[in-house]
C-alpha cells in the first residue's frame, strides 16, 4: 500500500506534469494557429520567412510578438482616390463583393458636388475620423479625390493608396462619349451631353470645348494632391509632385488595361482584404462594367493633333512613369530567370536566440 505521504507527492508530480504539457500543447497549437514558422541555424544556413506575405516571423518566436505583427492587418485603412473613367467601378464592385466575405468595410467618400478637393476643416476632418474611427477597421475608402497627406496633420499613422491609371487620351476619348451615350452599368441613366452625336473627331476639328486637350488634366492633379499648383494645366511642378507621390506615397499604382495584374498584386500583398480576389474577378461579371456606349475610335489625324498639345504630352509621361513602375514591381515577384517567387530570410543572427545568454 502507498503510504499518503507518498500518494499525496504521486498526486502533485502527475499535476506538475499535466501542467507542463498543456502549456507546451497550447504554445505549440497557438503558433500553429498563427502560421508562425521560425527555423534558426548556425554558420551560412539562414532563418527562412514563410512564403505567404500575411505571415510574420519574429526573432525571439515570441506568441505576443506575432500577434502584434498580426494585428497590424486589423489596422489596415486603404484608400483608392480613383480617377474617372479608369475601370474604377469593376475594381470597387469587385472589393465591395470581398468585404463581407473577408470581414472588412468598404466607405464611399460622397463630397459635395462632386468636387475633389477638401475644404481646409474638412481635409483635418477627414484624416481625424479615418485614423480614429477604429469600429471600422480593417477598411477601404473610395472615391473621386485628390491625394491628401496624412503626414501634413501629424497623425500618427497614414493609409496605404492605391490607384489605376489609363492612357490620357483613351481616358479623354471614354469620358467624351460617356457624357453623350452613357454606359452598360446604368443603361437608362440620362447624361449630359445626350443627344449630341458629334463625334470625337468632329470635336477635335471643330475646336469645341469637349475636347480640348486641358480636358485630360486629370490623373495629374489627383496624384499631385491639394496643392494650388495642382490643378495649373501644363504646371512642370504639379507632373513632378504627382511623380513623387506616386513612388512615394503609394502602395501600389496599377495600369487600367491590366487590371487583372493590378488586383493579382493586391491578393499577393494584400490577403487580409483581397483574398480570392483574382479567381472571383475573373469568374465573375466585374472585368466589364460599365463599358462607354457607342465609342468612336478616333482617327490617326485627330490622335495626332491632340500630341501636340503639353496637357497630353505631361499626362503620358505620368502615364509611362506609371507603368514602368508597375511592371518593374511585376518583374521583382520572381528570382530572375526562374518562375519561382521570390523570398527572404534573416541570417548571422547574433547573439544565437536558442542558445543561453553569456555573460
Amino acid at each position: 500500500m502507498i503510504t499518503t505521504k507518498y500518494f499525496f507527492l504521486l498526486i502533485s508530480a502527475a499535476g506538475f506534469a499535466v501542467i507542463i504539457l498543456y502549456h507546451w500543447f497550447s504554445t505549440k497549437v497557438t503558433l500553429e494557429d498563427k502560421q508562425l514558422t521560425v527555423h534558426f541555424a548556425e554558420g551560412n544556413n539562414a532563418q527562412l520567412m514563410h512564403n505567404s506575405p500575411n505571415y510574420w516571423q519574429t526573432g525571439t518566436a515570441k506568441v505576443e510578438d506575432s500577434t502584434t505583427y498580426r494585428n497590424y492587418d486589423e489596422k489596415f485603412v486603404i484608400i483608392y482616390n480613383r480617377v474617372p473613367k479608369t475601370g474604377s467601378t469593376s475594381f470597387v464592385n469587385l472589393t465591395y463583393d470581398l468585404c463581407k466575405k473577408n470581414a472588412f468595410h468598404v466607405l464611399h467618400i460622397n463630397i459635395t458636388a462632386n468636387m475633389h478637393v477638401l475644404s481646409l476643416p474638412n481635409q483635418l476632418k477627414f484624416v481625424r475620423n479615418i485614423t480614429a474611427w477604429d469600429s471600422m477597421k480593417p477598411a477601404f475608402y473610395h472615391g473621386h479625390m485628390a491625394f491628401l497627406d496624412f503626414a501634413k496633420f501629424g497623425m500618427p499613422s497614414k493609409p496605404l493608396y492605391i490607384n489605376l491609371i489609363r492612357q490620357p487620351l483613351d481616358r479623354l476619348v471614354s469620358y467624351y462619349y460617356f457624357l453623350r451615350y452613357g454606359d452598360d452599368y446604368r443603361p437608362y441613366l440620362v447624361r449630359h451631353r445626350a443627344g449630341d452625336t458629334m463625334t470625337f473627331d468632329e470635336c477635335v476639328a471643330r475646336q469645341k470645348p469637349d475636347c480640348d486637350p486641358t480636358n485630360m488634366w486629370l490623373q495629374i492633379p489627383f496624384f499631385c494632391g491639394h496643392h494650388a499648383e495642382c490643378w495649373n494645366p501644363g504646371s512642370s511642378w504639379a507632373l513632378e509632385q504627382a511623380k513623387r507621390n506616386l513612388v512615394n506615397e503609394y502602395f501600389l499604382v496599377g495600369l487600367t488595361e491590366e487590371m487583372d495584374e493590378f488586383i493579382e498584386l493586391l491578393e499577393l500583398s494584400l490577403p487580409r482584404l483581397y483574398r480570392g480576389a483574382i479567381s472571383h474577378f475573373q469568374k465573375s461579371n466585374k472585368s466589364h462594367l460599365r463599358k462607354t456606349k457607342s465609342k468612336v475610335e478616333p482617327a490617326a489625324e485627330t490622335v495626332a493633333k491632340i500630341k501636340e498639345s503639353a496637357v497630353w504630352q505631361m499626362e503620358n509621361e505620368l502615364y509611362e512613369f506609371a507603368r514602368d513602375q508597375f511592371h518593374f514591381v511585376q518583374k521583382k515577384l520572381h528570382t530572375p530567370g526562374k518562375n519561382v517567387m521570390q523570398d527572404f530570410m534573416y541570417e548571422k543572427i547574433k547573439p544565437n536566440p536558442n542558445g543561453a545568454a553569456k555573460n
